[in-house]
This record gives structure tokens, C-alpha cells and sequence, in this order.
């Protein structure tokens, strides 16, 4: 399974802000550090904003925070909200799979889906910056917090 870029990039910056320390990144370099659209990544701040485990504010001595909320935010949760309830193969599309009314491919499909977010389930945003990670994430920034 391909996690789409938005779901890659809101673990990422999750990741980043958990390692943020008392530095506040801007969405404007945490893009930079991740090396991606500022637009993208505004979208996607803006949605964990919205689920409440971003604080972002404005203006002079603004930024990013983790919230509690954030820290403890399970991996498989996070997954399944970016990328949605959508089967892994698309069978109703344009063009229809011939073999839809007695396929078991799909529901097998589905099982080995709920599998890989079960997995997740138990991992949380701090289980994921644990060392040696969360070292190698400050030593990548280039932005306030850098080692």
C-alpha cells in the first residue's frame, strides 16, 4: 500500500514538531525542511489543525506547536483520516471490473487494508521520535531548534 503524499507529509511534520523543542517552526519552514510546496504543506497543517493536534499562530512569535493531543495521536488513526475510506482497488470506476458481483479479491483487499491500519493503531506520534529518531530529525532541520 502507497500512503498518499499528504498522509506522508502530516506524519512527517508531526514528527518534526515533536522534536520542535520550545522553537515554534513557521508551515513556511517546516515546508523547506521537508522540502515541499509551502501550499501543501498549509493544506496539511491546516487539517491537523482542524483535528486539534496542531496549535498554529500567527504573526510575530507565531508558528507551529504539537499539542498534547498530538503527541499521543495514534499513527493508524492519523492514517486512516488522510487517506480515507476508499477500497485499495477501485472497482466501480470509469469502467467497472467485470468480475464485481463474485469477486473475494476485494474483500481480501479490504482485510489486508484494515490489517496495515491495525498495525498502526498502537503507535503513537511520541513512539515515533523515540530515539534515535528524534535526534536525527533536529540534526535535518534548517530552521529555529537545529542541532
Amino acid at each position: 500500500m502507497r500512503l498518499l503524499r499528504s498522509t506522508d507529509l502530516a506524519l512527517r511534520l508531526l514528527m518534526r514538531l515533536a522534536v520542535a523543542g520550545d522553537a515554534s517552526p513557521t508551515t513556511r519552514e517546516v515546508a523547506g525542511d521537508m522540502d515541499v510546496p509551502y501550499t501543501h504543506a498549509a493544506k496539511v497543517v491546516a487539517e491537523l489543525q482542524h483535528m486539534g493536534l496542531v496549535d498554529a499562530r500567527r504573526g510575530r512569535g507565531g508558528g507551529l506547536t504539537l499539542t498534547g493531543k498530538g503527541r499521543t495521536a495514534s499513527v493508524g488513526a492519523l492514517v486512516r483520516t488522510f487517506e480515507g475510506d476508499g477500497d485499495v482497488v477501485d472497482c466501480e470506476g470509469a469502467t467497472p471490473c467485470p468480475l464485481n458481483s463474485a469477486c473475494r479479491l476485494r474483500g481480501a483487499l479490504r482485510r489486508a487494508q484494515e490489517a496495515f491500519f491495525a498495525a498502526l493503531d498502537p503507535v503513537t506520534v511520541a513512539d515515533m521520535v523515540a530515539e534515535p529518531t528524534g535526534a536525527l530529525l533536529l540534526g535535518i532541520s534548517k530552521g529555529p531548534g537545529a542541532v
